[in-house]
């Protein structure tokens, strides 16, 4: 954990948020500024930097990653739908905030390039 980090403050409980999902990788919760009816983040609760940091020590970390993105989907009632998994990475790739996230994003047509 890193103490300037928001991710990192709301894994700790320090920052409240609306969350969706917790188990014991990763915390999800709802983005404050939705780009869609359903935008729910899912950290890692370890602070990764960014998708172009993962290592092969993240292997399954990633994979918890993926899954609860997929229970996200269904919780929210976007899985047969449709929904987006949108993890961006540095400062080019949109990435705002240093704490690996992905985006689930859903509940409406999503259109390309995303906005």
């Amino acid at each position: 954990m890193t103490n300037d980090c928001i991710f990192c403050r709301i894994v700790s409980g320090d920052v409240p948020a609306d969350v969706v999902l917790e188990t014991d990788h990763i915390v999800a919760f709802r983005d404050l500024s939705p780009q869609a009816p359903v935008h729910v983040l899912v950290i890692p609760r370890e602070h990764v930097e960014a998708v172009g940091t993962l290592g092969s020590e993240h292997h399954d970390l990633a994979g918890h990653l993926l899954l609860a993105a997929r229970e996200v989907a269904e919780r929210e009632e976007v899985h047969q739908s449709g929904f987006r998994v949108v993890a961006n990475t540095g400062r080019e790739g949109g990435q705002s905030v240093d704490h690996l996230h992905l985006h689930v994003l859903g509940g409406r047509p999503l259109s390309w390039p995303p906005g």
